[in-house]
C-alpha cells in the first residue's frame, strides 16, 4: 500500500471535497481518501502507481499537485455510517438558501443575492450527485453531472446579461438591508454545513478552528455580498451589487466548468 499527499490550492471548502471524490470514484487502485480542507491538502491511499490519479486530479484545474509517495503498512480506514446522513443535511441547507437567496433577491432585485443562490445550487448539485450515484454505474454519474452542469452554465450565462442589461439602463436600487440580513443567514449556514462535514471526519475535530471556517470560498462571497450591500446604501449606486455579482457568476461558470468535467 501507498499513500501520496497532494496539495490542492483552490479546495476551499467541501464541495470541491465531493468533486475530488466523485472525479477519483473510477479508479479502482485507490483504497481511501483523506482530505485536510483547512490546509489544502489530500492524502491518497492507492496501490500500484499514482499516475493516473494525480492526472484525474490535475484536470479539475484546482491547482492541484503531488508533494510526495511513500509506502504505508495502513490498510483500515475509518468509515462512518452517518456521512450520508451528513451529505443529506448539507445539501438540504444549500438547496433550501438557493430557494431563499433567489427568491429575496429577485424581490429585493439584488443580482449579488441571484448569484449567490446559484452558488448554493452548485454546491447543492455536488453533494446530489454523489448522494444518488452511490452504488451507480460511472455512466450515470457522468451523465447526471453532465446535466447538472449545463444547467448551471445556462443560469449563469443569463444572470451575466441581466447584469450587462442593468449596467447600461438605470434601475432601481437594491434593497441593502435585504442583501446584509439574508448574506448573514447564508454566512452561518455555510458556517454549518462546513462545521458538519469535517465533524464527520474526526470526531477530534469537532470543535473545528475558525480559521477552517473562514478559508471557505463561500464565506468568503458572504462577506463581500455583505460589503456591497453596505456601499450600495452609502453610494446611492447600484453598482457595487453588480460588481459582487459578476464575480460570484464567474465563480458559478467556474464551478460548472468543473462538473463538467466529471461528465467526460
Amino acid at each position: 500500500m501507498y499513500k501520496s499527499l497532494f496539495e490542492i490550492p483552490k479546495m476551499d471548502c467541501p464541495s470541491e471535497e465531493n468533486l475530488i471524490r466523485m472525479k477519483l470514484d473510477g479508479i479502482s487502485n485507490i483504497a481511501n481518501l483523506d482530505f485536510d480542507i483547512p490546509n489544502r491538502k489530500l492524502t491518497v491511499f492507492h496501490n500500484d502507481g499514482v499516475e493516473k490519479i494525480e492526472a484525474s486530479i490535475s484536470e479539475l484545474n484546482l491547482g492541484g499537485r503531488k508533494i510526495s509517495t511513500e509506502k504505508t503498512s495502513q490498510t483500515s480506514f475509518d468509515y462512518r455510517a452517518d456521512q450520508r446522513k451528513l451529505l443529506w443535511a448539507v445539501l438540504a441547507i444549500n438547496f433550501a438558501f438557493f430557494l431563499i437567496e433567489m427568491t429575496t433577491g429577485l424581490i429585493s432585485k439584488s443580482m449579488g443575492l441571484v448569484a449567490d443562490s446559484l452558488d448554493m445550487l452548485a454546491d447543492s448539485f455536488v453533494y446530489g450527485i454523489s448522494l444518488f450515484a452511490v452504488g451507480g454505474t460511472l455512466t450515470r454519474k457522468k451523465r447526471v453531472a453532465k446535466l447538472a452542469g449545463y444547467f448551471q452554465l445556462t443560469l449563469a450565462i443569463i444572470g451575466f446579461v441581466e447584469i450587462l442589461r442593468r449596467f447600461l439602463r438605470t434601475e432601481k436600487l437594491p434593497d441593502f438591508s435585504t442583501m446584509v440580513f439574508v448574506s448573514v443567514l447564508a454566512l452561518i449556514a455555510n458556517g454549518i454545513c462546513l462545521y458538519l462535514l469535517q465533524r464527520s471526519k474526526n470526531k477530534e475535530e469537532a470543535h473545528m478552528k475558525a480559521s477552517m471556517i473562514f478559508t471557505s470560498n463561500d464565506v468568503i462571497i458572504n462577506l463581500g455580498i455583505i460589503v456591497a450591500g453596505l456601499l450600495v446604501h452609502w453610494l446611492d449606486s447600484n453598482k457595487p451589487d453588480l460588481i459582487i455579482g459578476t464575480i460570484v457568476f464567474f465563480l458559478v461558470i467556474q464551478g460548472a466548468l468543473r462538473i463538467l468535467k466529471l461528465g467526460k
